[in-house]
């Protein structure tokens, strides 16, 4: 099995616990790698043959702007189940980065894995 990935894709959005969080957009950045087979894409050349990340960027941009959770855990399995239903793709790793939310550090999330391992 093949990785297609996307790092760092910054997104701004409401999520959180404290009121203060639910009245202001916070960037979360997430890591994807989406396992796939390239070989029909590698032979054809098409984009119509490949797993399209700018597609599954677009997607999950849109998703995460437009959700208010509170917790980046359920966000974070919301994002990977709207990708296993909507896109080819049989198992993923996600981290989900919410950079500030600790004073000292750099970022603090979670990372999940779905679907069927390789």
């Amino acid at each position: 099995m093949d990785i297609v990935f996307i790092e760092d894709l910054k997104i701004d959005t409401t999520i959180g616990i404290y009121d203060w969080e639910r009245k202001i957009k916070q960037t979360l950045a997430f890591d994807l790698e989406l396992a796939t087979d390239i070989s029909k894409a590698a032979k054809t050349d098409v984009i119509e043959d490949a797993l399209n990340y700018k597609a599954i960027s677009k997607r999950v941009i849109a998703f995460v702007e437009a959700s208010e959770y509170q917790l980046v855990e359920t966000l974070a399995e919301k994002v990977a189940a709207l990708i296993l239903d909507e896109f080819e793709v049989s198992w993923l790793r996600l981290t989900l980065h919410k950079p500030g939310a600790v004073r000292g550090s750099r970022s603090v999330g979670i990372r999940i894995e779905r679907g069927d391992r390789f």
